[in-house]
């Protein structure tokens, strides 16, 4: 049993005429009467009176006339809700960004333009190199990619020549440690040949590896590490270092509170802050109504968001 038959019966029920309802449906009058005949078939019962004029419905008819007439409603009213369904989601926007953007910037970021029910995170993301970010936008894996990005020169094996993207924010990498029992840094950069720091990195092929390396190749003053852990996440980061196994850079976002605490001081001067960009990227040729709205929303914002208020120390 199809449901255009049972809405036939129904258009039979309101004509009382077998050609009307027939033309009302769009079909031969032929068609129309196999199908009434069908469905009387599948109902074991007889339903149109046709010896009257105009025909009328058997009480077996009535019956099922508000049958065919609960289920055709059921359905026009989810077919209704599933369109709606589909057209949020054809709207929605997802975006990959690492656990630190994702946790401190995204949520206020995406409420103060309004887009909270627009932008979906990509959680797979939160563990990926910067170089997978583009690959997942290639493959329209994503609508946008969140990341931080190097403010002074930093050579990066790749090539971002098919994505548009807006800066929406600044950040800095910022050298923390424990404190010891007067407060001082219990790891101070820059350390020596002889007693090199315990470093708390980043993955190799990551962006902040590649950002503080080549930060620190541009001071002055040598520094001394001896690698102890590398990892994607600046959480790992921040809990290792709070443990006071070494130093480590963070984000200043991420940091801010256990340096409000005095959980975290830093481990060097300014000088050694690492300065970085938050951009938003996109592919050049994925386009869709929710994307467009968002860049759109993206080109009239003022200033870029700043990063957190000045660290302890950050002036010297």
């Amino acid at each position: 049993m199809e449901i255009r038959w049972l809405e036939d019966f129904i258009a039979l029920a309101r004509t009382r005429h077998f050609s009307r309802a027939a033309d009302e449906q769009n079909v031969t009058q032929p068609t129309f009467s196999r199908r009434i005949k069908l469905l009387e078939e599948e109902m074991g019962a007889t339903l149109v009176n046709r010896q009257t004029l105009p025909l009328s419905l058997t009480p077996a008819g009535e019956e099922f006339l508000q049958l065919c007439e609960q289920v055709t409603d059921r359905v026009r009213l989810t077919r209704e809700r599933i369109q709606r369904l589909t057209e949020e989601q054809a709207r929605r926007v997802l975006i990959a960004a690492p656990q630190s953007l994702l946790s401190h910037l995204l949520p206020d970021w995406l409420r103060t333009l309004g887009l909270e029910e627009l932008v979906v995170p990509y959680l797979r993301a939160t563990s990926w190199l910067l170089a997978d970010y583009f690959q997942a936008l290639e493959r329209n894996e994503c609508d946008l990619a969140l990341c931080y990005w190097p403010v002074e020169r930093c050579e990066l094996d790749l090539d971002t020549s098919a994505f548009h993207y807006r800066i929406i924010g600044e950040e800095r990498l910022v050298p923390l440690s424990v404190a010891d029992d007067v407060g001082r840094p219990r790891f101070l950069l820059p350390g020596s040949r002889r007693s090199p720091l315990p470093l708390m990195a980043y993955h190799p092929r990551g962006l902040l590896s590649s950002a503080i390396a080549a930060h620190l190749a541009r001071q002055p003053e040598a520094s001394h590490f001896n690698i102890v852990n590398e990892s994607i996440q600046t959480t790992n980061v921040k809990e290792l270092v709070g443990l006071g196994y070494g130093v480590g850079w963070l984000p200043q976002r991420v940091a801010q509170k256990a340096l409000d605490d005095g959980h975290l001081v830093r481990a060097g001067e300014a000088r050694w802050d690492v300065p970085l960009e938050i951009r938003l990227y996109r592919h050049r040729n994925r386009q869709h109504s929710g994307l467009e709205a968002l860049w759109d929303r993206l080109d009239h914002m003022e200033m870029p968001l700043s990063s957190l208020s000045s660290l302890p120390g950050a002036s010297s």
